[in-house]
């Protein structure tokens, strides 16, 4: 399993330039035959639109059972995993009404 540590980013993963930037280090690492676990440890807020851009919009290059299968979560703070749940239910919704 490979780690991919978010606190390299910042302790507040606010914008979504930022989201888009992290989201370019990471797709590469979600394509590999590893499972890739994101380590939320040391991150205090995770903002909806760094959630949507960095992990929710992966959603539009693979399914949700595959980004399951393809990553684990850890360290998440009950804030930061509100809005990486909303993030990923938002695109979810946006796909089964286009």
């Amino acid at each position: 399993m490979i780690t991919f540590h978010f606190i390299k980013y910042g302790e507040y993963l606010g914008t979504r330039q930022l989201g888009e930037r992290v989201s370019e280090q990471l797709w590469p690492l979600i394509q590999g035959n590893e499972r890739v676990c994101l380590d939320f440890e040391g991150v205090d807020v995770v903002s909806n639109s760094f959630a949507d851009e960095c992990i929710a919009k992966l959603l539009l290059l693979m399914s949700l059972d595959e980004l399951k299968q393809r990553t684990t979560f850890r360290g998440l703070n009950d804030f930061a995993r509100k809005n990486i749940a909303l993030a990923l239910k938002r695109r979810l919704q946006a796909a089964t009404v286009a």
